[in-house]
């Protein structure tokens, strides 16, 4: 226990140790002060929507509860959709940064509802949030650095490196315990605040458990690395521009060699050339004969064919129809869609095998379920609610039904789907393994170096 008081005291003892930590102290508590705001501050739009809503809702049942036709009501009949922030959305905003977490959609078609909002401007996207995650993936490892670069070439540069490595029993035990006393000290300033968060969000034992593992596994590789180039470097100097090439990359480097890899061999269209698609096929269809879109309508919808015909200049059975044919004419490009976002985070999840950085990312963001899986999660509720809806009203639109009081009552309300935070073994899986490999191959290092320095010492 003294020895690691006294390791403890050297540590603190140089401004550069001491600054770096109480510095990372701060970030750490910063940014989960900064995702807790914006989580707020997207909860409490959320609740200014819904309220907004129901008094529209209020206002429509007013106007449309009275007796009307059933089109009419459904073609101004708005609907709200959200999607609200996971308990852990605080530690990575992922998506949520990007997409809108609130949509309100009515009985026309679906696609060109769905990616309408599909637009944001790219330089606030540059910017990105100052979450937990944003400090654990790219600024701890710059404390580490900070720390563990010269924690044996110090020792070689000041002379006393021979004098510690001859004494063969306490040689090993030393470096160890400056590892390990660096490892402690970093994870106490990136735990701290975290804890504190993570107490305040209840989000579960198992998730924040994951969270703090992420965190540990990611923070233990840097550490390794930070020892191991400490440990073969000449001089401080060399080990620090070692471990900063390393840093840059193994995290800006390698995954931009990795997404421009992936986007070429998946690509991926825009949602908004979805949008499109259907309007255009909505737009032909003012000008086909109105059997001719009937009659595709009724090949999925054969429950309908034996209502009254469409007569006169315009029907409101025609225009629905006609809505409904366009979203099925995009609907196998709507899935292929889905289909290649997916495997673009199937191979990023492969290439993150490679990259720590890219491991540590995914994992946190499907802890904060703010993931790609949790975007088509909500558009698939979206896209679920919206089927009711339709449901809802074609036996009111193809009958030829009027729309009264009774039928604004029991309108469809949308659900929100449940937070999917779940464990992402393989990301685990992956930091370990890397830190596994860091941490094996320092102590190896250490091996062949202690008795080359210990004959070197007692030759002299």
């Amino acid at each position: 226990m003294r020895s690691v008081m006294l390791e403890l005291r050297i540590i603190l003892h140089s401004r550069l140790a001491a600054g770096a930590l109480a510095l990372l102290l701060i970030l750490a508590s910063l940014a989960i002060w900064n995702g807790y705001r914006a989580v707020n501050a997207q909860t409490a739009a959320l609740a200014r929507l819904t309220a907004v809503h129901q008094e529209d809702h209020k206002a429509f049942i007013a106007k449309y509860g009275k007796g009307t036709d059933a089109g009419s009501a459904a073609y101004y009949g708005f609907h709200l959709t959200w999607d609200t922030p996971s308990p852990l959305a605080f530690i990575a905003f992922g998506q949520r940064d990007l997409q809108p977490a609130a949509l309100r959609v009515r009985m026309l078609g679906l696609h060109s509802q769905l990616y309408e909002s599909e637009t944001f401007n790219p330089e606030l996207v540059l910017l990105g949030k100052f979450d937990f995650a944003f400090v654990l993936i790219y600024l701890v490892p710059l404390f580490v650095i900070a720390l563990t670069h010269d924690w044996m070439t110090a020792e070689r540069e000041s002379g006393r490196l021979r004098l510690l490595m001859s004494l063969p029993l306490q040689s090993g035990r030393l470096w160890r315990r400056r590892a390990w006393l660096r490892y402690g000290l970093v994870m106490a300033a990136v735990l701290l605040p975290l804890v504190v968060g993570l107490l305040n969000a209840s989000a579960g034992l198992p998730l924040s458990a994951a969270v703090i593992a992420v965190a540990a596994l990611y923070t233990a590789f840097w550490i390794g690395a930070g020892a191991l180039a400490g440990t073969l470097a000449r001089t401080s100097a060399a080990a620090a521009a070692a471990l900063l090439g390393v840093f840059v990359v193994l995290t800006l480097v390698l995954p931009t060699l990795a997404n421009a890899a992936i986007n070429r061999l998946v690509p991926v269209g825009k949602g908004v050339e979805l949008a499109m698609a259907q309007r255009q096929e909505v737009h032909q269809g003012w000008d086909l004969p109105r059997n001719a879109v009937m009659e595709k309508f009724f090949r999925t919808h054969p429950q309908w064919s034996g209502t009254p015909p469409v007569t006169g200049r315009f029907h409101w059975k025609w225009y629905y129809a006609m809505h409904q044919v366009g979203d099925e004419a995009v609907s196998a490009q709507a899935a292929a869609y889905a289909q290649s976002m997916l495997q673009r985070e199937a191979w990023t999840q492969r290439s993150a095998w490679l990259m720590p950085a890219a491991a540590a990312q995914l994992a946190l963001h499907r802890l904060a379920d703010t993931d790609l899986q949790a975007q088509l999660a909500y558009r698939d509720r979206i896209a679920e609610f919206h089927a009711r809806l339709r449901h809802y009203f074609y036996p009111l639109v193809f009958e030829e039904r009027r729309f009264g009081m009774q039928e604004a009552q029991g309108l469809p309300v949308f659900q929100p789907r449940p937070h999917s935070g779940s464990l992402p073994l393989s990301m685990l899986a992956a930091l370990l393994l890397a830190a596994v490999m860091i941490a094996a191959a320092c102590s190896l290092v250490l091996r062949r170096i202690n008795p080359v320095l210990r004959n070197g010492f007692k030759a002299a």
